[in-house]
C-alpha cells in the first residue's frame, strides 16, 4: 500500500489515563446492574415515583393501579420485581397491601453512579 503514514506518539509511556480511584468490582457491578434491571421499565419507574411522593412514602395498591393505568394483577407484578431489588417493602392491612419505599435504596444507585 502506498500512500500510508506512520506517526509517532507524543508520549510512547503513557497509553492510558491511570486510575485515580477503585473501579466497581464484576461482582458488584452483576448485583447492581440487577438493581438498575428492576427500575428499566416505565410502569416501575412510574410506581417508585408514585410510592416516593404518597404520604409517608407508603401507598395502596389501590391506589396505584388507577395511575398506571394497569390492572391489579399487573401492577402487582412490577409491585413484587421492585420488592425483589429490595426498594419496596410491603404489609398487609386487611384485604389490602400496602407498598412503602426502602429508605436508602435509591442512594445506593447514585452512589454507583457519582464520581468525586
Amino acid at each position: 500500500m502506498t500512500g500510508l503514514i506512520e506517526l509517532p506518539l507524543l508520549q510512547p509511556d503513557a497509553c492510558c489515563t491511570p486510575l485515580t480511584k477503585e473501579t466497581i468490582s464484576a461482582e458488584d457491578a452483576e448485583k447492581t446492574a440487577l438493581l438498575f434491571k428492576a427500575l428499566a421499565d416505565p410502569t416501575r419507574l412510574r410506581l417508585i415515583s408514585i410510592v416516593a411522593a404518597s404520604e409517608g412514602e407508603e401507598a395502596c395498591v389501590c391506589d396505584l393501579t388507577d395511575p398506571i393505568g394497569l390492572s391489579q394483577p399487573t401492577v402487582s407484578h412490577h409491585l413484587k420485581i421492585l420488592m425483589d431489588a429490595g426498594y419496596l417493602t410491603r404489609s398487609k392491612r386487611g384485604t389490602w397491601a400496602y407498598y412503602k419505599l426502602v429508605p436508602g435504596s435509591l442512594d445506593r444507585l447514585a452512589q454507583v453512579l457519582l464520581t468525586d
